[in-house]
Formats: structure tokens, C-alpha cells, sequence
């Protein structure tokens, strides 16, 4: 079985490290919270239904749907997404001035 590499500092796994560390600029930080509102929307669009045809046996399918939309959603943000994260940059750097 293979066990994730833990960092030194952290005691996170490394694939966990960049998200630890926090976004490095406005821009980075304004994306992230798009990806998360996407991401919000697309779970909320799903519905409550969980399992096969609304029968609430999990079969797993919930977790790989969640992975996929949340996926989705980073690619989505990172490529443009709804445009909010361009305007909550230029908010925040006018605001700055």
C-alpha cells in the first residue's frame, strides 16, 4: 500500500502542499473563489438525489461526480470562467489606488 509523501514542515501530503500554502496574489486568490462558486452551482444543479436513479444507494458515483465537478469547474475558472474573478481583480486593484 502506498502512503502519501508527508512534507517536512506541513505534515500535509504533497499533493495538498500548494493548496496549504494559500493563493500568492489577488488574481490567483479571485480565481480560486470562482472555481469554488462554479463549483457550488454544479452541485447545486446536480440536486439532492443521491445513487442510482434517486434510489439513495451510493455506489460511489456521488464522490466521482463531486471529483469531476470540481475539476470542471477549476478548468472552467481557469479559462475565464463567468468573468468574475477579472472583475474582483479590477475591484480590488481600483480600490487599492
Amino acid at each position: 500500500m502506498n502512503a502519501p509523501v508527508m512534507l517536512e514542515q506541513s505534515g500535509l501530503p504533497a499533493a495538498n502542499a500548494s493548496a496549504a500554502r494559500g493563493p500568492k496574489s489577488v488574481q490567483e486568490a479571485a480565481g480560486q473563489f470562482e472555481a469554488l462558486l462554479i463549483a457550488q452551482l454544479l452541485k447545486a444543479a446536480r440536486g439532492e438525489a443521491s445513487g442510482w436513479m434517486g434510489t439513495g444507494e451510493d455506489t460511489g458515483d456521488a464522490t466521482a461526480s463531486a471529483l469531476a465537478e470540481e475539476q470542471f469547474a477549476q478548468a472552467l475558472a481557469q479559462n475565464g470562467g463567468l468573468g468574475l474573478s477579472s472583475q474582483i481583480v479590477s475591484s480590488l486593484s481600483g480600490a487599492s489606488r
